[in-house]
């Protein structure tokens, strides 16, 4: 069966650049292409959700030429292709904390997602400015104030009211996560919400990455065993 959620975590960019003798900066415009490629194949393909790991929130870190210059392709990603979206059907929704944005960074995410609401083709869900770690604390800071308020009980609380708190509320778990570049971790991405994905670790870079490559990736997804915890149905019979 097809994946209903594909997550990626497109890594790689810089060591592509290096590997051709390019500054850093080439690497994410490289990156930016081929998330271009992979979002159309996904609708192509039949995909109804795919969520990209685009900016985390410890790559602030990194030297400040570097982040400028990963805001200035975002600006120029929604500016260029948020019309051929909504053209396409595409929803776009905004996952990570908003906290401390530039004006104008925060607005353009807000005119990608109010611009797209109503649109039901697919779903493309950005993770910018996002931390598992710190979405599941601000989660829990969120049913902490509303146990002190007297307006939860904690003991009756369910595994769905805590994910009603996270920032994927309403989203499906991803099936699929997939990371580029030979890396084979999760970096802090979608840590609640991975319980049960599968995980494919492709050796390409980012920019390397296209139709072929997420196809592929979908066959080995197809070939595996899914059993969320219980044991396989030939085993009980």
């Amino acid at each position: 069966m097809k994946p209903a959620h594909i997550a990626i975590i497109m890594d790689g960019n810089g060591r592509w650049a290096r590997a051709r003798g390019l500054p850093r900066s080439a690497g994410h415009r490289a990156g930016v292409e081929a998330l271009r490629r992979t979002v159309r194949a996904a609708g192509e393909t039949g995909i109804r959700w795919l969520t990209i790991y685009a900016f985390s929130s410890e790559n602030w870190s990194r030297p400040k030429s570097e982040v400028s210059d990963l805001m200035g392709l975002l600006r120029l990603f929604i500016r260029r292709d948020l019309a051929e979206l909504h053209q396409n059907g595409v929803r776009v929704r905004i996952v990570g904390s908003r906290e401390g944005l530039e004006p104008d960074i925060a607005a353009l995410l807000v005119e990608a997602e109010s611009l797209t609401a109503g649109n039901t083709n697919m779903n493309l869900v950005v993770a910018f400015n996002y931390g598992s770690r710190d979405e599941i604390l601000r989660a829990a800071r969120a049913v902490a104030m509303e146990a002190k308020a007297g307006r939860l009980d904690p003991e009756k609380m369910t595994m769905e009211d805590f994910a009603a708190r996270l920032d994927t509320v309403g989203m499906p778990d991803p099936d699929l996560i997939i990371r580029t570049s030979g890396e084979q971790r999760l970096s802090n991405f979608l840590l609640w919400q991975a319980a049960y994905a599968e995980f494919v670790f492709l050796p390409c870079h980012w920019p390397e990455f296209g139709p072929s490559e997420l196809a592929a990736a979908i066959r080995l997804f197809e070939e595996r065993d899914r059993r969320f915890g219980s044991i396989a149905q030939e085993a009980v019979s």
